[in-house]
């Protein structure tokens, strides 16, 4: 059937400032749960999930990392060999979703693939007291080329779609999990690899 994805793990990353709600958001695709008072994250959360998409069966190893100003230096490592990243922005905080485009700065920094695919999300629909609007949503999401959708944590509206749009998407960018389409890449990173002994050990069972 052409392309093998099976037993395939995909890197996805939740970015996105302090409590948008991208625990809330993991939790909830992860376990089915919500819980009203999440702590903030430290540092970084990982969870794994398995999921069938269009009948490839994929384990997802996603990464939640803090939004808060002072774990942003342990950032970079994450970034290494992500295929989907997840913006999240609250839709009842029109700060969080000017705080995207110092994100996606970011991302165009530390991200190692170039077709690595991004997806917006405006979290917390649920809640009356919006101030991001939905078209402005996408008209952000169109101009920087990222998918776009509209979720809730807590009523779980949108968030199943939202990772299996995403895993949709990197299953049809092959460059991103062909072993074959990435071997070239793989000869020049192993000098560099040497010196990140230290952060091996997290990845390495990634890539």
């Amino acid at each position: 059937r052409g392309m093998d994805a099976a037993g395939l793990t995909l890197k996805l990353l939740l970015v996105g400032d302090s409590a948008v709600g991208k625990s809330s958001l993991l939790l909830r695709f992860t376990d089915g749960a919500f819980e009203p008072c999440l702590k903030p994250t430290i540092g970084v959360d990982f969870k794994v999930k398995k999921m069938v998409v269009d009948g490839h069966a994929v384990q997802l190893a996603i990464w939640d990392t803090a939004g808060q100003e002072r774990f942003r230096t342990l950032t970079p490592s994450y970034y290494r060999g992500a295929q989907g990243v997840v913006l999240v922005y609250d839709v009842t905080r029109k700060d969080t979703f000017a705080g995207l485009e110092s994100w996606l700065n970011e991302l165009e920094m530390y991200t190692t693939k170039s077709n690595t695919v991004k997806m917006l999300v405006g979290n917390k629909t649920d809640k009356p007291d919006r101030e991001v609007e939905r078209r402005e949503g996408l008209q952000f999401a169109r101009k920087r080329s990222l998918l776009f959708i509209e979720t809730s944590a807590k009523t779980q509206d949108g968030v199943q779609h939202a990772f299996e749009e995403l895993v949709i998407k990197i299953l049809q960018t092959p460059g991103l999990w062909d072993k074959s389409a990435e071997k070239q890449g793989v000869q020049l990173m192993e000098s560099s690899t040497q010196q990140d002994k230290s952060l091996c050990g997290a990845y390495c069972p990634l890539s």
